[in-house]
């Protein structure tokens, strides 16, 4: 009998903990709903597509020149699939030309006529995957040899260029290993772990802090002395932002240490922008932390801003592989402004010009989601 009453015990506190979980619709979302958009993300910019796109720089001015006088040059090169862009110049590509294969996918070359210094920033970011130049009787391709992505490139283009009527003239591929400072992934690595780290600092340095003071009842102490909740919040995200300072200089010691990192641009915008990504995030960690004092639907909402950003934004490969329809949204994201502005000081040598709207999008963001959250911010 007493064996029944605990078995029937059991039975009715698991029912009772289930019918708990399941009458919260936030523990149901972050539990069920989320991991299945997580891997739908990650399945768009991972899984293998039919047509693998991949862009090349053709040089056309500056020390390295390629000749272009005649406008089917190219077409000249590659044989009769070569197919021109009808939309004429400008950021587009000029021509197209396609490998086909119906057992690991075609493989789809654009090619841009663009300047040695634009082409280069654009392979800072990942969005040009090598740079083709002609020389004398050879045609020269540069791109960085650690890149597997461009070694494939090569391999897959450089056997094509040559087997027309101008054979006798490109008969000689050869490779230039890029010694341009920014190229190598740990260059375009760091800034992105930088802004990543100041993301996930405010969200649960702050966010998850003011939860947990909230659901063990220490908020709730705090309103009877005579201290605005503005001050309290502000003193919050101040002690985080000098951490963060803290943080971020370890890393790039590190990265200068270790790997001979350096900063190109104005180091005085890279300070700006970093307070202003600060601002961001911290006001973003005020919102999300406002209301709630569940901290398992508290750390469904962080998740909610920490997972898709660091997934979307670029942090470990380029924003490049996912759909041309999202790139708009993606772009401006809290965390894709703050990475592509550091990447471009720490890279590209950007100055504050380059860098003031990123800041202003960055401030303005923090200062709508701080203001929002102290509206509705409650102590219990």
């Amino acid at each position: 009998m007493n064996r029944w009453l605990k078995i029937n015990q059991l039975g009715q506190l698991i029912s009772a903990l289930f019918l708990e979980i399941i009458r919260e619709p936030g523990v149901l979302f972050w539990g069920i709903l989320f991991p299945i958009l997580m891997s739908l993300g990650l399945g768009l910019a991972f899984t293998k597509k039919t047509d693998q796109i991949r862009r090349i720089a053709v040089i056309k001015t500056g020390e390295h020149s390629y000749s272009v006088a005649d406008s089917s040059t190219l077409s000249h090169f590659l044989g009769d699939q070569c197919e021109k862009n009808s939309n004429g110049p400008g950021e587009e590509w000029q021509w197209k030309y396609t490998i086909k294969d119906e057992k690991s996918g075609n493989s789809i070359f654009l090619f841009y006529y663009l300047e040695w210094d634009k082409a280069v920033k654009l392979l800072k970011r990942g969005t040009i995957n090598l740079l083709l130049t002609h020389s004398d009787d050879s045609v020269e391709y540069h791109f960085d040899p650690m890149n597997a992505d461009a070694q494939l490139s090569f391999l897959k283009l450089s056997p094509c260029i040559g087997t027309t009527e101008v054979v006798s003239v490109i008969s000689s591929p050869e490779i230039k290993p890029l010694t341009v400072t920014g190229t190598r992934y740990i260059d375009f690595l760091v800034p992105g772990l930088i802004a990543m780290g100041i993301m996930m600092s405010c969200m649960w340095g702050i966010s998850y802090g003011i939860i947990e003071k909230r659901s063990k009842k220490l908020l709730r102490r705090l309103v009877a002395t005579p201290m605005k909740k503005s001050y309290f919040l502000i003193a919050l995200i101040t002690v985080r932002v000098a951490m963060n300072f803290i943080e971020a200089l370890v890393l790039f010691l590190f990265a200068l240490i270790a790997f001979k990192m350096s900063i190109q641009g104005s180091i005085p915008a890279l300070i700006l922008l970093f307070i202003a990504g600060n601002i961001a995030f911290a006001g973003i960690a005020v919102f999300a932390s406002s209301h709630t004092s569940n901290t398992e639907v508290g750390n469904g909402l962080i998740n909610f801003v920490v997972f898709p950003m660091m997934v979307l934004s670029g942090i470990f490969f380029s924003y490049q592989n996912f759909p041309e329809w999202s790139l708009p949204v993606i772009k401006y994201l809290p965390l894709s402004i703050i990475t592509d502005g550091l990447r471009s000081i720490f890279n590209e040598g950007a100055g504050f010009n380059e860098v003031a709207l990123p800041i202003l999008i960055l401030t303005a963001t923090g200062a709508l989601f701080f203001t929002a959250g102290l509206k509705i911010f409650k102590w219990h």
